[in-house]
């Protein structure tokens, strides 16, 4: 059964690499103490921050969040980061800068510049860590007191622990580990859409608090509450599955959302012009940097055979050359939506 409810405003889709603002984001987790046993998660993310936060005379400052992989196996698929900042506090947005470009990053700050939620989508493996910079500022007049909180989720992480990370300015001190309530979806208000996306549909439920919607597994961009999630769907086809991913855990919809009449456009054929360096041993395992354009998404190939550890950004991927046959030149293509790319050439050594 599919549960009506009305429609709340959207926020402004994310862009990639960009800060968008306008957009009206959840105001904070909710979380509880932390339970003594949690299951295990070959993907698991973690969150931590740190900075030179404003207090006593200071009126600035500036804090880092940190999201680590702290799992078995590689961490794969959308990673949701949020930040909330207490009364009197904001900030101006995110400042992330890896290098190369093998992954896609969306940020968006609300109205009040108090709540900050971000997506990085890449493959990264065990011990890694990326990170967005922010600076702080304060309201005169309004007490530097109350936390900051930080969060993380991951629909690959079935491991709740590590996803919630606090900082109280008026103590000056860290906050006792907390894991957030798991995630309850009760019903969408609308299941069907046109397949060129931009539907409104409002996700009930219960602990969803600093959520983020998939559809068909792809983040939605809007905004979530304790009760509800109110987003745009992205392009799709068919019958697609509805998820939100919170640092509590991932809880799936009762229904599906079905696309109907075309689908989408397919995105641009990926191009691809250069690959570094460009040969290794048969026995494969190097470590690899392809540059282009439209690669987003991507799988790489060495002569036919999938790479391993890919991740594709718009301009760049990282991949891991899977063992040749033997040696001499084979083609390196990656595959998107969009098509498969011309190859390149990468020459497996004796």
């Amino acid at each position: 059964m599919i549960t009506r409810l009305a429609k709340a405003g959207l926020a402004a889709a994310l862009s990639v690499t960009t800060l968008t603002t306008g957009a009206v984001l959840a105001t904070g987790a909710t979380a509880e103490a932390a339970t003594p046993a949690v299951p295990t998660s070959a993907q698991h993310v973690t969150v931590s921050q740190s900075g030179n936060y404003p207090g006593g005379f200071f009126t600035t400052g500036n804090m880092s969040v940190s999201w680590t992989v702290a799992g078995t196996t590689d961490l794969t698929g959308p990673t949701h980061i949020t930040l909330d900042l207490p009364p009197g506090v904001t900030t101006d947005g995110a400042m992330f800068f890896p290098a190369p470009a093998d992954y896609t990053f969306t940020t968006a700050l609300s109205p009040d510049h108090r709540h900050l939620e971000a997506v990085f989508t890449g493959t990264r493996p065990v011990g890694s860590y990326n990170f967005m910079k922010l600076n702080l500022a304060t309201t005169p007049g309004v007490p530097i007191v109350g936390a900051i909180t930080a969060t993380v989720a991951n629909p690959n992480d079935t491991d709740p622990t590590g996803h919630v990370s606090g900082y109280d300015l008026g103590s000056k001190s860290s906050l006792p580990a907390t894991v957030q309530a798991a995630p309850a979806v009760t019903g969408l208000d609308t299941a069907t859409g046109p397949g060129t996306g931009g539907t409104a549909v409002t996700v009930s439920g219960s602990n969803l608090a600093n959520g983020m919607v998939l559809v068909g597994g792809v983040p939605a961009p809007g905004r979530c509450t304790d009760t509800a999630c109110a987003v745009t769907t992205p392009g799709g086809t068919g019958s697609a599955p509805v998820s939100v991913v919170t640092p509590g855990g991932t809880a799936a919809a009762p229904v599906t959302f079905d696309y109907t009449g075309a689908p989408p456009p397919a995105p641009a054929a990926p191009v691809l012009s250069s690959v570094s360096p460009t040969s290794g041993p048969a026995a494969g395992g190097t470590r690899v940097y392809l540059f282009g354009s439209n690669l987003t998404y991507g799988s790489v190939a060495f002569g036919g055979v999938p790479a391993t550890h890919v991740s594709c950004g718009p301009a760049a991927c990282t991949a891991t050359a899977p063992a040749g046959t033997q040696p001499g030149p084979v083609d390196v293509t990656v595959t998107t939506a969009g098509g498969t790319s011309a190859p390149v050439t990468y020459t497996y050594t004796a």
